[in-house]
């Protein structure tokens, strides 16, 4: 492990952590861009799971609300994972040592296998409900697993500030 941590260091060592650990401006800045797109990614997600569940948006069908949403998911996912990877860089191995950084992470994989499981197994059929307003239970409780999931990572993203180790 001595190799993963000697890449931490490099990296919080680098030219551009120290910019932004040192920059008044520069972490702020990019905080506010990643808290924006957070909103943005989970808001999005949230019109799709709430359909999901029955209780939004049931005159339009999945597929439709899927592909007008889709677009807006992944580019605020990008710029959620990129300026967070910058604020990451900052402080690197302090961010490794914050429990609540450390499940905010195993959360957003949580979500993503979430995702791949509705997509894979709980969407093969989407042809058959999508137009009802009340889905499948698979659907209905990937969309519930969802909202929990999501909200649990913007619980732990709020508390990554309050319970940084002063190393």
């Amino acid at each position: 492990m001595a190799w993963f941590r000697d890449a931490i260091l490099y990296v919080e060592d680098s030219a551009i952590a120290d910019a932004i650990r040192e920059n008044d401006l520069l972490f702020p800045t990019i905080e506010s861009v990643h808290v924006v797109a957070i909103c943005l990614l989970v808001g999005s997600i949230l019109v799709l799971d709430l359909r999901l569940l029955g209780l939004a948006s049931i005159e339009r069908p999945v597929s439709r609300l899927v592909s007008a949403i889709l677009p807006v998911t992944w580019g605020a996912f990008a710029l959620a994972a990129g300026s967070g990877f910058l604020l990451f860089l900052s402080n690197a191995t302090k961010y490794l040592a914050n429990g609540c950084f450390i499940a905010k992470m195993f959360l957003i994989c949580a979500a993503g296998v979430n995702m791949l499981v509705f997509h894979w197994v709980s969407a093969r059929d989407l042809p058959q409900w999508e137009k009802d307003t009340s889905p499948t239970l698979r659907a209905r409780l990937a969309g519930a697993l969802s909202i929990l999931l999501w909200i649990a990572v913007v619980a732990c993203g709020r508390w990554i500030g309050y319970t940084m180790p002063v190393l």
